[in-house]
């Protein structure tokens, strides 16, 4: 992690994502005085589950994985953190403490904006404190839908969800699949490595992908929804 300084090439002067354009003078000032400019190198945590949490993060650029770690090395991706969102929500909110951690998938340029401003802010700005709800909502919304894909769905199933899933991202992220491990796409069907290994080749030998070393290509989508539906 680095602190991107105003002397520094990287350096973002204003605020001029959308959801910061419906603040007031005073306010975006407000977050302008708290917030710090930080690079994430590849790799690099965001968030560690548990770690206090004093900012909530902001999104410039780049790709993070979310995910919950359970007991020993065992851990399940919820999502994938994309340009113009948030980290961290539920710590200005609720509980002092990030309940999830993140991690770098590429370089990311982040924001990190202290908590107490953006509780200010929402407090103060109705149509801000619209727009963080809605954003939390659906959030919310993603989450249900991974715990129903875990307890109703088996391994074919999770599988075919996840590459549909990975695969949308290939729009903005050609190389979305060369950037993940094996682990990494286990992890978000909730089997093990060895299993998400298997069931890629028996996709490939049924046709329904290609595999070129690490890139994936989807060859019958409407045959993985299928699947993906029939759980």
């Amino acid at each position: 992690m680095k602190t991107i300084l105003e002397t520094d090439n990287g350096f973002i002067c204003d605020i001029d994502a959308p959801c910061f354009q419906i603040l007031s003078t005073e306010e975006a000032e407000l977050v302008r005085a708290s917030k710090t400019q930080v690079l994430f190198r590849k790799g690099d945590h965001l968030t560690k589950q548990g770690a206090f949490a004093s900012y909530v993060l902001f999104i410039i650029s780049g790709l993070a994985r979310q995910y919950v770690e359970g007991d020993g090395i065992k851990s399940y991706n919820l999502r994938f953190i994309k340009p113009g969102e948030f980290v961290g929500l539920s710590a200005v909110f609720t509980k002092n403490t990030f309940n999830y951690s993140s991690v770098a998938l590429t370089d990311c340029q982040v924001f990190l904006v202290e908590k107490d401003a953006i509780a200010n802010v929402v407090k103060q700005n109705g149509n801000f404190a619209f727009s963080i709800i809605k954003r939390y909502c659906e959030q919310n919304s993603n989450l249900y839908d991974t715990v129903r894909n875990i307890m109703y769905k088996q391994m074919n199933g999770r599988m075919a969800e996840t590459l549909l899933y990975i695969n949308g991202l290939k729009a903005e992220n050609s190389d979305i699949f060369q950037i993940l491990s094996r682990k990494d796409i286990a992890d978000f069907a909730g089997i093990s490595t060895e299993s998400a290994v298997k069931l890629l080749k028996s996709f490939e030998k049924d046709g329904l992908i290609e595999l070129h070393e690490k890139d994936i290509k989807l060859l019958k989508t409407e045959a993985l929804m299928e699947i993906s539906k029939r759980g």
